[in-house]
């Protein structure tokens, strides 16, 4: 068998017409009241003519006779009335008097045709024959003996003996009506049932596709020609493609376009009929920008002879990458804080002994100038040296030891207060804290150093007057990035409209020993980090050349204390 899709453009293969099962179905209730209101006419009718013509020797019987059939007349005026014209369910009362009227027009036809001897006793079965299905099994067999007992008389009546015959009919009516009732129970059963299933598959076919219209994945299906057959709102809006408009067309081209990966998942499932369990992509929007998705893809084949539909489920997966790289990132810093530990404790201590033993030597007599100045500049430098180990400590040792309950916005009020006294800080540099009381539990000590950090970096980073935000409050959970386990978030943003952050180290920002302004050891910011995530929080930095930049964290209200194990 060829394994290439055909052509978009051949005729659509037409199913075979569905074959029908063979199993019976009750009438409807209102079509059976139909039937037998039909049938009570044509009685009615026959016997006034009969008490007319026939039986006009006897006015008095054929006054009663008139009279039995004008209320058969009314009776069936009423129930067509209530049945058809004001729409009402038929109840067993209801049914109840309908039989009793049918079984009195077929007595009075009884009696005039033979009494039990005549061959229109046979009526008798096809009414309770009726009735069985459509009335409940107590007032069935009321209405079975009603019409025994109308037989009887009837029989009675005629003057003639009631022998095996007429016996014989009133077992044949009540066994009739006993099976039919049994059969009508059980047929009622299984439309009950059937019905049940139907409405059961009805609202699993709703929630089906109220999930596939709601869910937050897109889902597509390319039949075995390369056509659309389904799209959701998602996909719609990931791909940039209307699916009113779509559908029923061919879609593979415009797919390449957007997805090269998933339109080869696509063709695979449809040539090969290959599964696709996990794989990812990336999706160009029509402005020039991509984003990368995860997808996976199965196929459905109705038909071994024809090429399967596929279907794909895919998401855009931006920010768990993104939060992978912040995780990534979080380990990287836990290595270098480690092996800064180590290089701090291994150079501090030599280098105290060179400091002291460059001094003594300078201190000593007959030392010249020149000697001096050397050994000035030695000092100095091992002082610098030392502050660089002293942060390197720092950067290592950073934990949130003592965890209380703390005011965020006082937090960021005595932190803007020490950023203000700093010598860098322009006089003309206006900081603000905006945002109402927000408790969180927290390292106070390490918040106060994150955001004092923050701040003074935008501060040194304008080199002059600068506008810095600070703002604080609860955030939306839909704001925080999917699968970064924060719950309750609180909101902590840092907005400056300084220089910005230049483009070659604005991946690279986090990491140790990356510095945007000149004198910097590039520990300023991993610390922070590593503060951040010592609270099982998360930050993220959106920055603009020439604009500013804004850097935004969020931390869990509190946290459990297995999560500090």
């Amino acid at each position: 068998m060829d394994s290439t899709p055909p052509a978009a453009d051949a005729a659509p293969v037409v199913p075979p017409p569905r074959r029908r099962g063979l199993g019976w179905v009750l009438p409807s209730a209102r079509r059976l009241i139909a039937w037998l209101f039909a049938a009570r006419m044509v009685l009615a009718v026959a016997i006034l003519l009969g008490a007319s013509l026939a039986w006009t020797r006897s006015p008095d019987v054929s006054f009663i006779v008139t009279i039995s059939v004008l209320l058969a007349f009314t009776v069936t005026a009423y129930g067509w009335w209530a049945v058809w014209i004001k729409n009402r369910e038929p109840g067993p009362v209801f049914l109840a008097v309908q039989a009793v009227v049918d079984l009195g027009l077929v007595t009075t036809l009884v009696h005039f045709t033979g009494a039990a001897d005549s061959p229109l006793s046979a009526l008798y079965v096809v009414v309770l024959a009726a009735y069985a299905v459509l009335l409940p099994l107590w007032a069935g067999i009321l209405v079975s003996l009603l019409a025994s007992a109308l037989y009887f008389a009837a029989g009675s009546l005629g003057g003639g003996p009631l022998g095996l015959a007429f016996w014989g009919q009133v077992v044949i009516f009540n066994t009739v009506f006993g099976i039919v009732a049994a059969l009508g129970a059980r047929l009622r059963q299984a439309g009950a049932e059937q019905d049940t299933l139907e409405m059961e598959l009805r609202r699993v076919r709703l929630e089906a596709d109220d999930i596939l219209l709601n869910i937050r994945s897109g889902v597509l299906t390319v039949d075995g020609f390369g056509r659309l057959a389904f799209i959701n709102p998602t996909a719609e809006r990931l791909l940039g493609l209307d699916g009113r408009t779509q559908v029923g067309l061919p879609v593979l081209d415009q797919l390449k376009s957007k997805s090269s990966e998933l339109w080869a998942c696509l063709v695979a499932g449809i040539r090969s009929g290959r599964k696709v369990n996990r794989a990812e992509g990336i999706v160009f929007r029509g402005d020039g920008t991509s984003f990368p998705i995860g997808l996976m893809t199965t196929t459905f084949a109705r038909d071994t002879s024809q090429h399967p539909s596929v279907t794909a489920l895919f998401n855009d997966i931006s920010e768990s990458k993104h939060l992978q790289e912040l995780h990534m990132r979080a380990e990287r810093l836990e290595a270098v804080a480690s092996l800064s530990a180590s290089l701090a404790h291994e150079i501090r201590n030599p280098l105290a002994s060179i400091r002291s033993s460059v001094e003594q030597l300078a201190a000593r007599a007959g030392a010249g100038d020149d000697e001096r100045v050397l050994a000035g500049l030695i000092v100095r430098e091992a002082d610098r040296l030392s502050r660089l180990l002293s942060e390197f400590l720092d950067f290592s040792r950073v934990r949130a030891a003592r965890r209380a309950p703390v005011d965020l916005r006082e937090v960021a009020i005595a932190a803007v207060h020490l950023v203000e006294a700093h010598p860098d800080c322009h006089a003309d540099s206006a900081i603000t804290v905006a945002g109402p009381a927000t408790m969180i539990d927290a390292d106070e000590d390490l918040l106060h150093r994150v955001i004092a950090n923050l701040v003074l970096n935008a501060v040194q980073a304008a080199g002059g007057p600068v506008n810095v935000a600070v703002s604080i409050g609860p955030a939306m959970q839909s704001d925080v990035p999917r699968g970064s386990g924060i719950e309750s978030p609180i909101r902590l943003d840092v907005k400056d409209d300084g220089p910005g952050i230049p483009e070659d180290i604005a991946d690279r920002l986090f990491q140790p020993f990356v510095s945007g302004r000149p004198g910097g050891s590039g520990l300023g910011l991993a610390i922070v980090q590593r503060a951040v995530e010592a609270h099982r929080g998360l930050i993220t930095v959106t920055s603009a050349v020439g604009e500013g930049t804004t850097f935004t964290i969020f931390l869990p209200t509190n946290w459990s204390a297995e999560e500090d194990e």
